[in-house]
């Protein structure tokens, strides 16, 4: 008997903060495979907007709903991640054209460091293309409304930080 074999992604980002381009991704790889871990990574030469465990939180109550969803964090290699949970699959979404380029060098650096890990690119629906973690961070900042752009949980959050006053 032939046992079938866990598909295990990861969905690696920064995610500062994740927005509904990032959660529609999110979904659509939770379809497809058995597991997926969406993993905020810690680069520590860039400051985050939003504190590590604030970001984890958020993803977690923005994902509550998709229970083959886990929540993590990583300092690191993202494909050393991925060989230490058993992954087999880096998922990376695309908004636009101009994020191919980056992402395909990107995907062929993981791949030459690891031929079993597979990178596949999931585009997010045309009506957030044009959101990026960027955009919102700076419409917040400027008191703006970002309930558009981002799940309930973070929009509470980035209204009751940054919009109010």
């Amino acid at each position: 008997m032939k046992v079938k074999k866990l598909k295990i992604a990861i969905y690696p980002g920064s995610f500062d903060p994740i927005t509904k381009g990032h959660l529609d991704v999110l979904k659509r790889a939770a379809d497809i495979f058995d597991k997926v871990i969406i993993v905020v990574s810690v680069n520590v030469n860039k400051k985050s907007f939003l504190p590590l465990e604030d970001r984890l939180n958020l993803i977690k109550e923005a994902c509550k709903d998709i229970p083959n969803v886990e929540v993590d964090s990583f300092d690191g290699l993202t494909i050393e991640y991925a060989k230490k949970k058993n992954a087999n699959v880096l998922i990376r979404g695309l908004r636009a054209v101009s994020d191919f380029e980056y992402e395909m060098q990107l995907s062929q650096a993981n791949s030459a460091l690891c031929r079993d890990i597979h990178t596949v690119f999931l585009i997010t629906k045309p009506k957030y293309n044009f959101i990026s973690s960027g955009t919102v961070r700076e419409i917040a900042l400027m008191k703006g409304d970002i309930s558009k752009f981002v799940p309930e949980p973070v929009a509470k959050y980035l209204e009751a930080r940054y919009t109010k006053g």
